[in-house]
């Protein structure tokens, strides 16, 4: 099964991060590179990418950014949402929202580690979560 879904920056940083191939958020990352997830982005959704990705705490390579921010453009989806004028806890979050949300008939999915951030909504879910939807299909 193939699906749409707009990625939140802490499962990029995660997947990242990991030494563990067998990681959720790793795994998610994979699946954007094999074509099983098509990413969905705003201009807002990659601009938060690049600043985020190149903190120096991280530590990541530039190689490793623009491979992922050239996949994720290549690959993905771009989408212009329409302002919802919700207000979420986390006021950084709301592109990735108001984007899924413009997808809705395309079966989207907003995937993060920070569910609190985001109203409880069916096609808001963990990494964990997502490859168990895309495994039963």
């Amino acid at each position: 099964m193939i699906c749409y879904a707009v990625i939140d920056t802490n499962v990029l940083v995660s997947a990242l991060l990991s030494s563990h191939e067998d990681a959720a958020t790793v795994q998610i990352v994979g699946k954007l590179f094999s074509g099983e997830i098509i990413p969905l982005f705003s201009k807002e959704i990659l601009d938060e990418y690049n600043d985020v990705l190149r903190r120096k705490k991280f530590g990541f390579s530039n190689e490793a950014i623009s491979l992922m921010l050239r996949t994720i453009e290549k690959f993905g989806e771009p989408v212009v949402p329409t302002p919802t004028g919700e207000v979420l806890p986390d006021m950084k979050d709301l592109p990735f929202y108001e984007v899924v949300l413009e997808k809705q008939d395309s079966d989207a999915y907003l995937v993060t580690g920070n569910i609190r951030h985001f109203p409880a909504k069916p096609f808001i879910v963990t990494a964990r979560e997502l490859l168990d939807i895309l495994n039963q299909s």
